[in-house]
């Protein structure tokens, strides 16, 4: 079996480092904090690494899950990851994160013989723990994912093939823009119904039986907004990201589409009006409040 890095221990990375541990890969972990680092590879039976150059030597695949591709590019470029790692090691990147900086590290790597394959997923918290995350690859090499898909297999159990390098971020970007516009509606709804004296579980429950029914009506409305929780798991920032780079794809591409331009913004105002480290369905408060309600 090939060895496996693992970079980034976050919400996310952690379970997903757990799921390839459990397979049987030697696997060694790294992340900037020091002591979930030690926690998590006494945990999982995993070697902690000092730094990503050491991540890198130890390892044939590395895995990362990092907040944004900024971090990402800093990590391989300029922390010692892509210096630690032998020709045909094939880097795994998970983050969610922008298409061009993707394409720039494929391209970066090339003439080192090291592979960059963008492979972002959806599931949340719940889905890395089982390890039944959807994964969304753009690869340039076929040989790179033929590598990759027996640690891929560990973390999820639908491997998507998008297409080329920046693909898989598209489509995460895209696909997170839809659960944010849906969530987005469905709490502008619940706030105008509680002005006309509608009762929110009563509306959730005909949305649910009816052609409003979509992942927030079913799970994040009324597990969360309505229980008061605000607990979801995915933070406010990360939502707002991803549906920025979305509708940063539609101007870079003319198509200039208003929707998703709203939706970036209305997440933009809920995102300036808190902290980006809150859960992402606090969004609803400040709306709620923008409202008048």
């Amino acid at each position: 079996m090939v060895r496996v890095g693992f970079i980034g221990l976050g919400n996310m990375g952690a379970p997903m480092a757990s799921n390839i541990a459990a397979k049987g890969f030697e696997l060694t972990v790294y992340d900037t904090d020091t002591a979930r680092t030690e926690a998590l590879a006494t945990k999982i039976g995993a070697k902690a690494a000092a730094n990503p150059k050491e991540l890198g030597e130890a390892s044939d695949v590395i895995v990362s899950m990092l907040p944004t591709g900024a971090i990402v590019r800093s990590a391989v470029l300029e922390g010692g990851l892509a210096e630690g790692l032998s020709e045909g090691a094939v880097i795994v990147d998970m983050t969610s994160s922008v298409p061009a900086v993707t394409c720039e590290l494929v391209e970066a790597l090339k003439p080192k013989g090291i592979g960059f394959i963008d492979a972002p997923v959806s599931g949340a918290v719940p889905r890395a723990t089982d390890g039944t995350l959807s994964i969304m690859v753009g690869c340039a090499d076929p040989a790179h994912l033929e590598k990759a898909r027996p640690v891929l297999e560990a973390m999820g159990n639908r491997i998507f093939e998008t297409g080329g390098p920046g693909t898989g971020d598209a489509m995460k970007a895209l696909n997170n823009y839809v659960a944010a516009a849906g969530f987005a509606a469905a709490s502008e709804a619940i706030i105008l119904g509680k002005k006309y004296g509608l009762d929110p579980a009563k509306m959730v429950e005909i949305f649910n039986t009816s052609t409003g029914r979509n992942f927030s009506t079913e799970m994040t409305i009324p597990n969360e907004v309505l229980q008061g929780r605000f607990a979801s798991g995915f933070q406010l920032g990360l939502l707002a990201k991803d549906v920025h780079i979305a509708a940063t794809l539609s101007t870079e591409s003319a198509a200039n589409l208003p929707l998703v331009a709203q939706t970036d913004a209305w997440w933009d105002s809920a995102l300036s009006a808190t902290e980006g480290t809150l859960d992402h369905t606090t969004a609803y408060r400040h709306w709620e409040e923008k409202a008048g309600s």
